[in-house]
């Protein structure tokens, strides 16, 4: 019954996006833009030239994100972070703020032009992960092995198979080695990239930087130096903050503060957490960490709501048009029910 539901909505929402669609070619949906009001921060993660799925689903192919930012232009009023916070909109237009997250080289590359060119503000919430001597995120690093690496492989003496998924589960447990070193602390995960790198060197060929590659030191430096560009933090090494002990999440906070300011001369006033997960002890230790704007994607707790240090963003969806993804930006959903 609930696999019938499932395609019952799958099907609606394609039946949806198609009369979307439609109607942005006869015209129908130019009032629903320009009568919009309101204001939404829009996450992005990385940007490739093509084959946006190859490891995961959170890259957009650079053409399209050229059509997203023509079409803010044309219809929408384009923030900044601060202006967000400061609830500095345009009252006549729908208010969009551009986030991304991980620090990806590929936003150096692709993104920053286009913020210089097209005059409009975004904020880039990186790791501290260069200083900790590494080039690539662990998820990144666990999407490239699912991709490349072998159908069987064993870490800490537990052998995982690949799933249809491109997952490793355990033989033993069924567990996933992705959770797994999820839950863990950065050891196990760099522990996992120092051993398991054999079966899939990527670095040998940079055909694939753009979907792993970090910014380095220097570049960051340079965005950060933009007009346009705000930077903020991702954690230190993008762990999962909500796995770890207060003491030990509000530790972590403060050395990607402290990096990112080193490095970019700037304050870092503004953190995303990583994954969009929290708890209520890690929102009081990035306050007593020093930031003052917390960016979540979905809230987690009923009082987030009332924090005036907290927001909520809206993930881009690689899978649908731009036209239906301006149309769930301005609803806040993906589904048929706005939200408000």
């Amino acid at each position: 019954m609930k696999r019938a539901k499932q395609i019952i909505t799958s099907v609606q929402q394609k039946i949806s996006y198609t009369h979307n669609d439609i109607g942005s070619l006869l015209g129908w949906n130019k009032s629903f833009f320009d009568e919009a009001r309101g204001a939404r921060i829009i996450l992005y993660h990385g940007i490739c030239l093509n084959d946006p799925m190859r490891f995961n689903n959170i890259f957009l192919p650079l053409k399209t994100f050229r059509e997203h930012i023509h079409f803010y232009k044309e219809h929408f009023h384009i923030i900044s972070l601060n202006d967000f916070y400061q609830k500095r909109f345009d009252p006549d237009r729908f208010n969009i703020c551009i986030s991304f997250d991980d620090g990806y080289a590929n936003n150096y590359k692709y993104v920053l032009p286009i913020l210089e060119d097209e005059k409009i503000p975004a904020t880039f919430f990186i790791t501290a992960i260069r200083e900790a001597g590494h080039d690539i995120l662990w998820n990144d690093f666990m999407g490239i092995m699912g991709k490349h690496g072998p159908a069987e492989i064993v870490f800490r003496n537990e052998v995982f198979r690949k799933n249809r998924h491109n997952s490793y589960l355990s033989v033993k447990t069924s567990a996933s080695l992705k959770d797994t070193l999820r839950a863990g602390g950065f050891a196990i995960k760099e522990e996992s990239m120092r051993t398991l790198y054999q079966f899939a060197p990527f670095r040998d060929t940079h055909a694939e930087d753009d979907y792993w590659l970090q910014m380095t030191e220097s570049q960051i430096r340079e965005l950060a130096a933009s007009k346009w560009a705000t930077i903020g933090s991702h954690g230190y090494y993008h762990n999962d903050l909500s796995k770890m002990s207060a003491r030990e999440a509000e530790s972590e906070m403060i050395q990607s503060k402290e990096y990112l300011e080193k490095i970019t001369g700037n304050d870092i006033s503004a953190i995303a957490f990583p994954y969009g997960s929290y708890t209520r002890e890690v929102v009081a230790a990035a306050k007593r960490a020093g930031f003052i704007q917390l960016l979540a994607t979905d809230f987690l707790f009923d009082e987030d709501s009332s924090d005036d240090t907290m927001r909520e963003r809206f993930t881009v969806n690689p899978f649908i048009s731009v036209n239906n993804q301006m149309i769930a930006n301005i609803k806040g959903t993906y589904a048929t029910r706005s939200r408000k």
